[in-house]
């Protein structure tokens, strides 16, 4: 037996499409308003262990906890001020670095990176260039196409050592201690020439 298709008139046709049409809309509606409203319910502003954990106020700056960095502005860094030594005094400020070339020497490549991301924003340039002997008391091996470069150039000189320091004579700033301290030390080092401590 064949079912016989009912005849619809082109009118009923379209009040039957805009029926479903404004019951689809309804429901998407519903659907958006309540998406906001179980949003809204979850988020609150006043969760404390939340909020102290994401930011950290360190002599008038703020700093934001995200992805394992400590954010300030347009600087990034591993730790905050709290967590490093506090060691590096007569150190130049970052003004002294500004619009000049900036050249490091590394032996942690840490370090270089967190010294390169922090003071590009600075600098003129910066490049990887080779202590001239009379910058150490030692030679070390570097790749052929590198400068050597002494203390009359803006110097960073980070090296693996005994004990911790942060010194600077004339351009050269030397960044020196346990592979597992040198981080920090650069982080304290960025601290303290962007004066935060």
């Amino acid at each position: 037996m064949e079912k016989i298709k009912r005849l619809v008139s082109k009118n009923q046709r379209k009040k039957k499409n805009r029926q479903n049409q404004t019951w689809i809309g309804v429901l998407l509606m519903m659907i958006m308003f309540l998406s906001v409203l179980g949003f809204a319910l979850q988020y609150n502003p006043d969760d404390n262990s939340q909020n102290n954990e994401d930011f950290l106020t360190y002599n008038g700056f703020k700093f934001v906890h995200s992805n394992g960095f400590w954010i300030l502005d347009n600087f990034v860094f591993s730790y905050n001020p709290s967590e490093v030594p506090d060691i590096g005094s007569g150190l130049r400020d970052a003004t002294y670095y500004a619009e000049q070339p900036l050249y490091i020497f590394s032996e942690n490549e840490e370090s270089t990176i967190e010294v390169i991301m922090n003071l590009r924003q600075i600098v003129q340039r910066y490049q990887e260039a080779c202590p001239a002997e009379n910058v150490l008391n030692e030679s070390v091996q570097c790749l052929e196409d590198v400068p050597f470069k002494s203390c009359s150039e803006n110097f960073i000189i980070i090296r693996e050592g005994m004990n911790n320091s942060i010194f600077q004579e004339e351009g050269c700033v030397y960044i020196t201690g346990p592979k597992e301290e040198l981080l920090k030390l650069t982080d304290q080092f960025l601290f303290k020439i962007l004066t935060i401590k």
